[in-house]
């Protein structure tokens, strides 16, 4: 390659400063290549910025009235600008227009005129301030907050100028945008710290704290249980349920999170409210809770005593229309022989409709007889099946079912209900039922308990642990969405719990159970499921990555509109009764058990 030639050391010299001089620097990497000005809005290489400015506030201002600007999905640069003022100024202000003002009163009342309740509470205020900034209990400022949004196109600015005078004017906040003043404005929003725009309003102390942009929720309400401790700012957790628009609740953790001592823990608290809490527990954990606190606990199996019949009906009150019930009843049942007969094809749902019905008749229940003499005739399982047997086109269907009614299922299927639900705390255990049961049983025993609970109206709680087994057939989670949708209309609060997300959300009824549930207490989450539930609770990063860290016991809780990252806490006292550590239950049974023989010695 040829190098050119300088004549002379001048020009080798000129040529070598050429060289060494650096053509680009940081500020034009980060500069944008075209900046301009206009009178209301500045355009940044293809973006637009535009700024606001606050200049009007109500008499009261609520904590976090910034949070809904500061959390919509537009880059944003907010600042703020608080200049102290000398508190012997404002005193000598205040004292000239309390004065005006108290003149003013004094003039009007002389005059026999009506009162102003504008200048009276404007005399309250003054009074009150001047008591406080003489206390030093609050200090005078002159406070200015500047926005600046970018968006790509103008458009897009006037939609985002329009939502924030909504969000702000809801509030009777005004906004302004900085017109002439673009410039200015821009350089009061990005962090030099300079305050050109300079349009301030006179502020105290209190209500200039609410605009702190950095809040934590609370959750704590003049009524209601214990549900942890809030871990961002340590306030109680103080809920009551029972006062949201549905009292449902659903808890999703991976195994070991420490869901079932939560859960037991709120069970526990509002049994001491006398609420009814009624319990589906697939591993026999609240054998224990219930023994502790003299509630009754059923073994369902097919060896146990415990039996129900699946063709109980409800106790119909004044308000039930006697057809509704049996049309509703026959329907379920339906559901639960296409689960028990492993499904069924169009024909045979028609003809088991027309079997249920005619099994009722010929026991004399019908919408013509008298619903206060049904329980006395209820049919069983094997009076369907004989029904069945004389159908013409149902021979499939009774040999399928003759194992329900005859062989090794019949001790639990084709018997008469003989329990009572007579204490406050009931527990169904289905630990030592067949897997392959655990479904219709649970259908079974969850239809026991709705009919139960249309029975009488009263503040209930029901539990239904591992819901996932229920939500593996159609027909199932149906049942489920129809109870935790209805269970408003009863004061009935239904708290579904799972590990296994994913096959929760499978089912079409998932997210309308979630959807249908005003309280969410998310636990620590497996890496497998964390991607799922962050979809479905619309989690921020940082929330996912608390779920993934988190210790037993602490998770998101979900109340309405709010929540809280919390801890749970039980009280010693507590933590005997719930416990759910083998060891720690072996040394209190044995102490029970001591306790018991020392008294009868």
């Amino acid at each position: 390659m040829k190098l050119p030639f300088f004549g002379n050391k001048k020009d080798a010299d000129l040529g070598d400063k050429l060289f060494q001089e650096e053509t680009i620097n940081i500020q034009d990497i980060i500069a944008p290549p075209y900046i301009g000005i206009t009178q209301d809005y500045i355009k940044l290489g293809e973006k637009f910025a535009k700024t606001f400015f606050i200049f009007s506030y109500p008499r009261y201002l609520n904590t976090g009235w910034l949070s809904p600007a500061i959390n919509l999905n537009v880059p944003m640069d907010i600042s703020f600008f608080i200049h102290p003022v000398d508190s012997s100024l404002i005193l000598k202000k205040l004292r000239g227009k309390v004065t005006q003002v108290s003149s003013e009163l004094m003039e009007r009342q002389e005059k026999g005129l009506i009162r102003d309740p504008a200048l009276e509470t404007s005399y309250q205020d003054i009074e009150t301030l001047r008591d406080k900034i003489i206390t030093a209990q609050e200090k005078m400022f002159r406070f200015g907050l500047y926005i600046t949004v970018y968006e790509n196109s103008l458009e897009l600015i006037k939609e985002t100028e329009t939502t924030l005078r909504s969000i702000f004017e809801s509030r009777l906040i005004y906004i302004k945008p900085a017109l002439f003043k673009q410039k200015e404005g821009f350089i009061s929003s990005v962090p030099y710290g300079m305050d050109q725009l300079s349009v301030h309003v006179p502020m105290d102390t209190e209500p200039l704290s609410t605009a702190f942009p950095f809040i934590s929720f609370d959750l704590s309400s003049n009524e209601g249980i214990l549900y942890g401790v809030n871990r961002h700012n340590n306030s109680l957790v103080l809920f009551d349920r029972f006062t949201l628009e549905n009292s449902n609740m659903v808890v999703f953790a991976k195994s070991g999170s420490g869901k079932s001592y939560a859960i037991k823990l709120e069970i526990l608290r509002y049994l001491m409210w006398g609420v009814d809490v009624i319990v589906i527990d697939p591993e026999n954990e609240y054998e224990f809770l219930a023994d502790g606190v003299g509630g009754n606990f059923f073994k369902i199996s097919l060896t146990s005593d415990t039996h129900i019949n699946p063709f109980d009906l409800p106790i119909p009150t004044q308000d039930d229309d006697p057809e509704d019930i049996l049309r509703s009843n026959i329907i379920n049942l339906v559901g639960l022989l296409r689960i028990m007969l492993g499904g069924l094809t169009a024909e045979e749902d028609s003809i088991v409709d027309q079997a249920l019905a005619e099994t009722y008749a010929v026991r004399d229940i019908s919408a013509q007889s008298d619903p206060k003499k049904w329980q006395e005739n209820i049919p069983l399982m094997s009076d369907f099946a004989e029904i069945l047997e004389n159908m013409t086109g149902a021979e499939s269907l009774a040999r399928r079912l003759k194992k329900f009614t005859e062989g090794t299922f019949s001790s639990f299927f084709n018997q008469k209900t003989n329990i009572v639900m007579d204490k406050n705390f009931i527990v169904f255990g289905i630990r030592d039922m067949e897997e392959s049961l655990r479904p219709v049983a649970l259908f079974i025993v969850m239809r026991y308990i709705w009919n139960i609970i249309r029975t009488k109206v009263k503040k209930r709680i029901l539990v239904v642990d591992e819901a996932w087994w229920l939500m593996q057939s159609e027909d199932g989670a149906s049942f489920l969405f129809s109870l935790v949708k209805r269970g408003r209309k009863y004061w009935l609060g239904v708290t579904t719990i799972t590990q296994d997300v994913e096959d929760f959300m499978k089912s079409s009824y998932g997210k309308a159970i979630i959807t249908n549930s005003s309280l969410q207490l998310l636990l620590k989450q497996s890496t497998a499921t964390i991607d799922v539930v962050q979809k479905v609770f619309n989690l921020t990063e940082q929330e996912k990555q608390l779920l993934l860290e988190a210790s037993v016991g602490e998770g998101l809780f979900f109340a309405g509109k709010k929540h809280v990252y919390m801890s749970v806490k039980a009280s010693y006292t507590e933590d005997q009764i719930i416990t759910t550590s083998p060891g720690e239950v072996e040394k209190i049974k044995a102490a029970r058990r001591k306790l018991k023989e020392d008294k009868i010695k």
